[in-house]
């Protein structure tokens, strides 16, 4: 071999090891967000285990920052309309803010009006919803996810909540109310049956051991057991609350691609304020 044919040997093998790191860098997940201590504060990630689904999650610590909170929308700005989907949201979002991801909040009627317990920064859209009936929102126990001024978020089952309401225990900043409750003090709601054979979208919420809220979208139609089981023995929360199904399952989480264009009453997302 010659000198230069040497030469060129050792120039051939450092670019295709530069070309290999490089690739395998490529292949790495990367973190959507640090926080300073060095955990991550968001994601979203698609998942094919136990089911195909979507979830996107946020610590709750971080949620009392300036940067990062988390907040329901039903009405355009001037209450003149709902605003009924993620582009009219988005378009509403001051230039400083962005839309890290959002879905589908609770149950609204034909009018996309929520049809329980509703505060929006404060202020009650709707009443309590103890009233008995037919579907899935009457399929009690159901529950409220709320959160205080501070971003404290919690998962309440309804008529619990109605105690600490009246007796001031509580001071919610948002909320919404949805149902059947999934999972309830770690354990799956009393009435879903493991063999089921009802399977459909569906997307919820839970608080979890690790500290995070998870938002869940089905990318395949499951049963509410199924469901539940994701929540309480995959993601480790032990209170989760079912927010709707079917038609009315929307996800919007770009760091995944997922933009879901139908049309809904009330929305829950994760809004980030920069400097």
């Amino acid at each position: 071999m010659t000198k230069d044919s040497g030469l060129i040997s050792s120039f051939v093998f450092a670019l295709l090891l530069t070309l290999l790191t490089v690739s395998l860098s490529a292949c790495q997940p990367i973190d959507a967000d640090k926080s300073n201590t060095g955990t991550q504060s968001w994601s979203c990630q698609s998942q094919d285990s136990p089911f195909t689904y979507s979830t996107c999650r946020i610590n709750a610590e971080i949620l009392n920052s300036e940067r990062y909170s988390l907040q329901l929308f039903w009405q355009q700005p001037d209450g003149s309309k709902p605003l009924l989907t993620f582009a009219n949201l988005l378009n509403t979002l001051p230039k400083k803010q962005n839309l890290v991801f959002a879905m589908n909040a609770g149950m609204y009627n034909e009018r996309y009006a929520p049809i329980g317990y509703t505060i929006i920064e404060g202020d009650k859209i709707r009443a309590l919803n103890l009233n008995a009936g037919g579907g899935n929102f009457h399929l009690l126990p159901n529950g409220v996810m709320w959160w205080d001024k501070s971003g404290n978020v919690q998962i309440t089952e309804s008529h619990a909540l109605a105690e600490q309401l009246n007796s001031g225990e509580v001071d919610p900043w948002y909320a919404t109310q949805s149902g059947p409750m999934l999972v309830i003090n770690d354990e799956i709601h009393p009435k879903f049956n493991p063999d089921s054979s009802s399977r459909k979208f569906r997307n919820g919420a839970g608080v979890c051991k690790d500290g995070s809220i998870q938002l869940v979208n089905s990318d395949e139609p499951v049963t509410f057991y199924q469901f539940a089981s994701l929540f309480k023995d995959n993601l480790n929360c032990p209170d989760a609350l079912f927010l709707d199904g079917g038609v009315a399952s929307a996800l919007y989480a770009p760091s995944i691609d997922k933009h879901d264009k139908k049309e809904m009453g009330v929305m829950i997302g994760v809004v980030e304020t920069k400097e």
